[in-house]
């Protein structure tokens, strides 16, 4: 027979116990005792009932702990595993849950934790909502009164949004699969800057569309931010964890997706008003500024006072200057125009002079010795002419002939 060493043997026992598919998934219900919450926050206790015990460890920050408590009875999932230092059997509890608690809601429980360990619920991964989308997409029932309230609460806060309705089922064996159609359909499309998954409260069985597995990888593999918005505020569901935003209801929902137009007025009217008062202080401070400049120039600059009288004197000396030039020449125009008035002919015609021309030469007559009898003359005086013939000349004092002018119209005379 061979022999081994207490390790070989405690390493044996080890592979044995923890190589068991039944024993690395188990659930267990029982009374707790024997409770002890280390200073590092690990539970230790004994799980029994009637007829056997068996010792648990819950690590600090497993889902339950806070149920464990002596002579409560637990139902807990774990695994049993060999620890060599001490030779003990420890059931490792990864869950804990009141006893009584059906079978979906511990499938609920390890789907929750094996998602989480894949990091489907890292908050660092999450994405921020647009602040003023143009297209909201919406996964939840036509027929239902959920989008009808998303689009009372849309059009109140915000009408310029266009709500892009992706029909799905919300409950029912097939609606996981129309969810998550509906979801890779608004991502095809394109169109919508958020979308929001929606539906009214119910039981755990109602909502479990939303904690099946393929609409949480829907949500998380989705490029466009997602919003769920499942049941009532106490509604708890995977697609809230793995959504970038969780809201209590649908309608809040739509309050979070879409800005209120009236605050945007506010703050409108708030930024107006500081960029006024901003304005208001810039001229105010240049004003200032100038003043300041001006100041400095004045007393830089030299005293202008006396040459400003100077130019004074100037401007009124040449002022004066050029009235009395003014005066002179307007003086020597007016004779100039009183001696071409007095050598105008048609004013000596209008004094009632008037010339004599031959009519047929145009030859001016300026004595009697240039006419003889029966000329044709023509008598210009100041408003027209007079045709005539000479007649008998007579000389101032001397009568030597006598020459009558004949008018040649009404029978006009006028010695010449």
């Amino acid at each position: 027979m061979a022999v081994y060493t207490v390790s070989q043997v405690s390493q044996h026992v080890k592979e044995v116990l923890e190589s068991d598919p039944l024993l690395a998934d188990v659930l267990v219900e029982g009374e707790v005792s024997n409770l002890r919450v280390s200073s590092a926050g690990h539970s230790y206790f004994s799980l029994k009932d009637d007829q056997a015990l068996l010792n648990c460890v819950m690590f600090r920050g497993q889902p339950g702990a806070e149920l464990l408590a002596g002579g409560t009875a637990v139902l807990v999932h774990g695994r049993l595993q060999f620890y060599e230092p001490r030779g003990t059997t420890d059931f490792m509890v990864d869950l804990a849950m009141a006893a009584g608690v059906g079978e979906l809601a511990l499938e609920l429980e390890r789907l929750t934790l094996r998602l989480e360990a894949e990091g489907l619920f890292d908050e660092s991964r999450k994405r921020p909502l647009p602040s003023f989308p143009k297209v909201i997409g919406v996964v939840t029932s036509p027929s239902g009164a959920v989008f009808h309230d998303i689009q009372n609460v849309i059009q109140r806060r915000y009408p310029l949004v266009e709500l892009l309705l992706a029909p799905s089922l919300v409950q029912g064996p097939k609606a996981a699969a129309e969810i998550v159609s509906a979801i890779e359909g608004l991502n095809r499309d394109g169109r919508a800057d958020v979308i929001v998954l929606a539906r009214g409260g119910g039981a755990l069985e109602e909502l479990w569309p939303f904690n099946e597995e393929i609409v949480a990888r829907a949500i998380y593999a989705s490029h466009i931010p997602t919003v769920s918005a499942i049941g009532h505020e106490t509604d708890f569901t995977i697609s809230d964890r793995v959504a970038d935003l969780r809201a209590p209801t649908p309608s809040a929902a739509a309050e979070i997706v879409a800005p209120d137009q009236y605050v945007l007025r506010q703050q409108l009217d708030e930024v107006l008003a500081y960029l006024d008062r901003a304005w208001a202080y810039q001229v105010d401070s240049r004003r200032d500024d100038v003043a300041r400049l001006s100041g400095n120039l004045e007393g830089i600059l030299p005293d202008t006072g006396n040459w400003r009288r100077r130019v004074d004197d100037i401007a009124r000396g040449a002022g004066i200057t050029l009235t009395n030039r003014l005066k002179i020449i307007r003086m020597q125009v007016e004779n100039r125009e009183d001696r071409v008035r007095a050598l105008d002919p048609v004013a000596t015609l209008r004094r009632g002079y008037s010339v004599v021309q031959k009519r047929v030469t145009g030859q001016v007559v300026t004595n009697l010795d240039q006419v003889e009898d029966g000329d044709a003359l023509s008598i210009t005086v100041s408003d027209g002419q007079v045709e005539a013939t000479a007649g008998h000349a007579v000389k101032p004092k001397t009568v030597i002939r006598k020459k009558k002018a004949v008018a040649a119209g009404a029978g006009m005379e006028r010695l010449i």
